[in-house]
């Protein structure tokens, strides 16, 4: 009965995590040996036989036959007369195996071999998680949501491993239920406390990558690779690629027939905006590319630097910041240049006036805040409407309020 029960466990273990046969037989081996040294102090004369099939198990003992007198050790060594009660034609000198019952070790012992074996098999089942994720480093997988605390989510794969989903990982409007499938991609494994942790992340420029290789075939066989990829998760992204096919477009294969392939990605995201680029070696280009939609008339990189100012029409400089500065802190990053932009004053009316000249009536750092959304002279700020203002900058309504009347008095 006792076998039974050591095997049972054993058994349902090797189900649930595809153990192979070699390393069943090495751990029930290396248990069973454990024990006989514990109790014989060793090993040696011992035949530990494993059927893994039967899910039974022997053990045989190697004894010396001796003289009756002679003996001096009962482990190795059997009396002539006890072995000619297993077999009466036994003589001294030959040996004798036999069979050494579980039961005979008593109560405590086979507790003992139970935890021991309890306890391997979970080291087992930490070993065998810790490498199964290990290699799944950079892939997207999905599992169920099982709970959700504060500062991250509990998630179950398909064979019931654990799976963290920290708070910073997740999506800002991503609705977690119990029992609902995620997708995210694995980016972590380490052992905390003698345990494995697998985390997750949906934020993750890899987890976007992964995506664009599912939803576009022309990436997945590599006739357009990204070379790389810049979001804020849930708000916007920029993905540069570039195709090693003239015949493929790489940014109209990504986006798809009416936006068919994109979109399911930033369904996935929920509605994170997505802006895929043709990369090029020309930076300026790249630059120009990365500011989109906005539509520049100049630009010009400063030498030995990776500084670029870039000129627009002033209809266009609120869209190459962007809601929050987010889209040109995305070009920055796309791109590798510190960007800087300014109003193309070609066209500009004569009698604009620069913010700057406003310095003995309006704070500086008020100026400030309108110049890190482009405007700086006072027609772009009168041209924006207090709402405009009050959502893009900092600055409290009546702040706002006060600084157009100021403005507007310069052209009275």
């Amino acid at each position: 009965m006792e076998n039974v029960n050591l095997f049972d466990t054993f058994a349902e273990f090797k189900e649930q995590k595809n153990i192979d046969r070699t390393t069943m037989m090495s751990v029930l081996e290396d248990v069973f040996r454990g024990m006989l040294i514990k109790k014989f102090e060793t090993d040696e004369n011992f035949d530990v036989i494993i059927n893994i099939d039967k899910g039974d198990f022997e053990i045989w003992r190697n004894r010396e036959v001796v003289a009756d007198a002679e003996i001096e050790n009962s482990n190795k060594q059997i009396k002539l007369s006890d072995a000619q009660k297993i077999e009466a034609d036994y003589e001294v000198g030959e040996e004798v195996t036999d069979e050494v019952k579980l039961v005979d070790f008593g109560r405590r012992a086979i507790l003992s071999l139970r935890q021991n074996l309890t306890s391997r098999i979970l080291e087992l089942e930490k070993d065998h998680l810790f490498n199964k994720y290990r290699e799944c480093i950079g892939k997207v997988v999905t599992a169920e949501v099982y709970q959700i605390w504060k500062r991250e989510i509990l998630l179950i794969d398909d064979e019931e491993n654990e799976l963290l989903l920290p708070k910073e990982e997740q999506i800002v409007g991503d609705d977690y239920r119990k029992g609902f499938p995620v997708r995210a991609v694995v980016i972590k494994v380490e052992m905390r406390n003698n345990t494995p942790q697998i985390i997750l992340s949906r934020t993750s420029p890899i987890f976007l990558e992964r995506l664009f290789e599912n939803e576009v075939p022309e990436i997945f066989d590599g006739l357009i690779i990204i070379k790389k990829i810049v979001r804020s998760a849930g708000e916007r992204a920029k993905v540069a690629v570039e195709s090693y096919d003239e015949r493929v477009d790489p940014v109209g294969a990504c986006v798809g027939v009416k936006g068919q392939r994109i979109h399911g990605i930033v369904r996935e995201l929920q509605n994170e905006s997505i802006d895929v680029v043709n990369y090029t070696e020309n930076t300026a280009l790249y630059i120009q590319r990365a500011l989109s939609p906005a539509k520049i008339t100049n630009i010009k990189i400063v030498d030995d630097s990776n500084q670029a100012e870039v000129y627009l029409h002033p209809s266009e400089v609120s869209k190459a910041i962007g809601r929050g500065g987010l889209n040109i802190k995305l070009a920055s990053q796309l791109t590798g240049y510190e960007i800087d932009v300014y109003r193309d004053t070609v066209e500009d009316d004569d009698e604009d006036v620069s913010l700057e000249e406003f310095a003995d009536e309006i704070e500086s750092w008020i100026i400030d805040e309108f110049k890190v959304i482009g405007c700086d002279t006072a027609k772009s700020v009168l041209e924006l409407n207090v709402a405009d203002l009050v959502s893009r900058t900092d600055l409290e309504e009546e702040t706002i309020i006060d600084v157009l009347q100021i403005l507007k008095t310069e052209f009275e």
